[in-house]
């Protein structure tokens, strides 16, 4: 008799693994379901639920010291109220547990019989916890079963990371590629047809909205990709795929460090640069080497583990290349706006990765606007002795704008102390942190010190250690920073015109004042960077004879498409017309209270 027949004949519930078991054989295939199964969850909630810490303080209770077998864990978690949704705390108190050398072992095959034989989330969630650290390969066929389970995904997937970074990035995939375009290929990994998955891989979109860094790294890791790169050396496709997927890991506006966890970057950026001259010259292409370019001036591929002299030679690589007549003429004829846009971008930017040497303060200020189809930011890169100091000691998301930084002085060191927020996370401050430094100036020097970040590493759940204070030349720091704010190759008309717009209503706050209205945010269009977009906050005056409520301040938009006269003078126009006619009567509300735009007589945006 099998161990789950003598659970049935016991009338016990069925082993977690068992169950994952039993839901592949009956999918089509055997290939999960989008999303992976959901879990038979406990349905008896518990009458006096535990709070954060009091369940962060009972799962170290029942963990510490680790029990002998399963059902001695299982009897401290329902003593002391541990339940299917405190999985996170259960492996974080794991990972944090002291284990001696002569306990390895029995910790070893306690999590062998939790994943095996448990039969709760919290038992399975432990030992998937204990096997991330003492799993060895005979556990990567339960870990990986155990993985469809999307509420133990995570969990999985830390402990395979270790053992098989193929079958934890399928299994990932099928847990968290949630996009309809990305199923045919995540059933190609699970089936594991070589020639399948490379039809697949060449075929589906690699847009932003597709494709996030965490989604491009568990694609290369799943399909192997330097090792299809290997066995299909003369596959222009695969090749400008390979690169796309490159782009996609080190975006700075979603989280760039899967580029430096994906351990085959370096073989596989070396596969793109080397073979490049394979790939037929068009927009897509040059816009992806630029972009590969980019990042190894500038960006996170600065921080990989290069070998002395390699960055530096595929960067010269890539120069020679694009400057070459086949590539020099590429958008020469495009078409149609989004094909305009990115032509005008390479025309812009094609020689800034290949130009200027580092300044020699040690400070070095690179202004970055990324391939417009992927609405990429504009960022203000920083680096510090060569290194790009935002996704090395933040990672969270990218450094902010140039209009923030060098427009409104924030990075210019004075002799009072100024403390400067660098980048934001971008899911906001409150929540994934921001990173802040304290600039000041002091005789010849100018230093950066005193700095705050959230408390864990990039990508880690290691603590962040303190940072060190950088000390500047102040003559060549003051040079770095006025040759930054005065260079504008990087920008185009619509953001050109937004700054004037911005400098014009900092100069003159009456022109938006004399309407009851102050300035807001004014930048190029996210969706169409053709257009510049002035926000301003409305708030009548009791005089004006509106109602006066405290919560009364309404945000409006006025979107100014380029028209393509020079960007000076429709700068100016704008402004005049900020001045003669009250905003509110062609700017449309896009914030504040339904309630108090609907009492002033303003319509609410179906969209806020």
């Amino acid at each position: 008799m099998s161990a789950q027949e003598e659970r049935d004949a016991l009338g016990l519930p069925p082993a977690l693994y068992d169950h994952a078991l039993d839901l592949l054989r009956t999918s089509p295939d055997g290939v999960p379901p989008r999303r992976g199964y959901s879990l038979p969850w406990n349905s008896e909630a518990a009458e006096d639920p535990l709070s954060w810490e009091e369940a962060k303080d009972a799962v170290r209770e029942a963990l510490d010291p680790l029990p002998d077998d399963p059902a001695g864990l299982h009897r401290n978690f329902v003593r002391l109220g541990i339940q299917d949704g405190h999985g996170h705390l259960i492996r974080f108190a794991v990972a944090g547990l002291p284990l001696p050398a002569e306990q390895r072992e029995a910790a070893r095959s306690l999590g062998r019989q939790l994943t095996r034989t448990g039969t709760t989330v919290p038992a399975v969630t432990a030992g998937l916890a204990l096997l991330a650290r003492l799993g060895e390969p005979e556990d990567i066929p339960y870990l990986s079963v155990l993985g469809l389970f999307r509420d133990l995904t995570r969990a999985a997937v830390d402990a395979l990371e270790v053992l098989d970074r193929r079958t934890a990035a399928v299994v990932w995939l099928t847990a968290y590629a949630r996009r309809d375009a990305l199923q045919r290929l995540v059933h190609a990994l699970r089936t594991a047809d070589r020639q399948t998955v490379r039809t697949e891989l060449v075929t589906f979109p690699t847009s932003p909205r597709t494709v996030s860094s965490a989604v491009a790294r568990r694609i290369a890791e799943a399909s192997r990709l330097p090792d299809l790169l290997d066995h299909h050396p003369f596959d222009a496709d695969m090749l400008a795929r390979a690169g796309r997927l490159l782009v996609r890991m080190g975006c700075s506006r979603d989280d760039p460090t899967d580029l430096l966890a994906y351990r085959e970057a370096l073989r596989v950026y070396d596969c793109v640069i080397t073979r490049a001259g394979l790939l037929p010259p068009t927009l897509d292409n040059a816009a992806m080497l630029l972009s590969l370019a980019l990042d190894l001036r500038s960006g996170t591929g600065v921080l990989l583990d290069w070998p002395p002299g390699r960055r530096a030679a595929l960067l010269e690589s890539l120069g020679r290349l694009l400057a070459g007549p086949r590539w020099a003429a590429v958008g020469a004829a495009a078409s149609g706006t989004d094909q305009r846009l990115r032509a005008d971008w390479i025309r812009r930017t094609g020689r800034q990765p290949f130009g200027r040497s580092a300044p020699p303060c040690g400070l070095s200020i690179e202004v970055v606007a990324g391939d417009p189809a992927d609405r990429e930011p504009v960022e203000t890169r920083i680096l510090i002795d060569g290194r790009p100091l935002v996704p090395a000691v933040f990672g969270h998301g990218p450094a902010h704008s140039p209009e923030y930084l060098l427009d409104e002085g924030r990075l210019r060191a004075g002799a009072e102390p100024r403390e400067v927020q660098l980048a934001e996370a971008y899911c906001t401050e409150g929540c994934c942190g921001a990173l802040y430094v304290t600039i000041r100036r002091a005789g010849n020097e100018v230093i950066w010190e005193n700095w705050r970040r959230p408390r864990t590493m990039p990508g880690s759940h290691e603590p962040a250690p303190e940072l060190p204070a950088h000390r500047f030349d102040a003559r060549a720091y003051d040079a770095e920073i006025a040759r930054a704010q005065a260079d504008r190759s990087w920008s185009w008309p619509a953001r050109t015109m937004a700054r004037l717009i911005n400098e014009g209503l900092i100069e003159q706050p009456e022109l938006l004042g004399r309407w009851d209205a102050e300035r807001g945010r004014v930048s190029s269009g996210f969706d169409d960077p053709d257009t510049t977009v002035v926000t301003f906050w409305y708030a009548p005056r009791p005089a004006s004879g509106m109602p006066e409520r405290a919560d009364g301040r309404l945000q409006f938009r006025w979107v100014v498409p380029d028209d393509g006269t020079p960007p000076e003078a429709q700068a100016a126009a704008a402004l005049r017309r900020l001045a003669e006619e009250d905003p509110t009567t062609y700017g449309r509300v896009c914030g504040g209270s339904r309630r108090r735009a609907e009492e002033l007589g303003f319509p609410w945006p179906e969209r806020a």
